[in-house]
């Protein structure tokens, strides 16, 4: 999803309404080079006088701690050591006050949980650099936001019939679990690849089947399937 994004970013020119009007602090987080460094000419432009940068989530909770809260945090939910939803819940609690995801994932679920973890925006990838400027802007100006382009997918999701209404109660973290049951990973893979333990794993299960109504593994990964939440 990142090709043309930076040079796009950097060639077209601010448009579609003035910048915030205030200067404001910043940190950007994702794991692509290219994205990082158009986020943060798009942020001076936006009129950020500092930026930092992490490519994991490790790398933006040291960030986080030594800075201290900063105005606007930008992220990416796929992150090499664990997922952008435990970072948004972490900074939030630090008082982080705009939280903004920047993702390649445009299920409703994904919109979803993000913001459920504490984003006030949620935005694409594949946006034009206007959109992605607009978003940002009404985030800092105390509004929340949805890509265009996810905006109704959302409220489908949220929405929804019985048949699926269990699944629109599972986590973000319980679909990350469910997308690797789908993989046919074991619950010490999961744990590996997630970062948590085996029992954490099985917990996440144990609450997945009470929502959903079954603890067959396979029947579990059916239904969410079925709903749309993974493919």
């Amino acid at each position: 999803m990142t090709t043309g994004l930076g040079s796009a970013m950097q060639s077209i020119p601010l448009q579609g309404g003035s910048p915030p009007s205030r200067a404001f602090t910043a940190m950007v987080v994702d794991d692509h080079p290219v994205i990082r460094e158009s986020m943060v000419a798009r942020l001076r432009l936006l009129g950020a006088t500092e930026v930092v940068e992490a490519a994991t989530l490790g790398e933006a909770r040291a960030r986080a701690r030594h800075s201290g809260p900063r105005e606007l945090c930008l992220l990416d939910l796929g992150l090499p050591d664990g997922s952008g939803l435990d970072l948004l819940a972490d900074l939030r609690a630090a008082g982080w006050q705009h939280l903004v995801v920047l993702s390649a994932a445009d299920d409703p679920y994904s919109v979803r949980a993000a913001f459920v973890a504490g984003a006030q925006g949620y935005l694409l990838k594949s946006a034009s650099p206007l959109v992605l400027a607009d978003g940002v802007r009404r985030v800092l100006d105390g509004a929340v936001y949805a890509d265009p382009s996810v905006a109704s997918l959302l409220a489908a999701g949220l929405r929804g019939g019985p048949l699926d209404s269990g699944v629109r109660e599972l986590s973000g973290r319980e679909v990350e679990v469910l997308r690797l049951v789908a993989d046919g990973q074991s619950n010490k893979q999961i744990g590996g690849l997630l970062g948590l333990s085996a029992l954490t794993v099985k917990s996440h299960l144990a609450r997945i089947a009470r929502k959903l109504g079954t603890g067959d593994r396979a029947e579990m990964v059916a239904m969410t399937m079925r709903a749309g939440a993974i493919r």
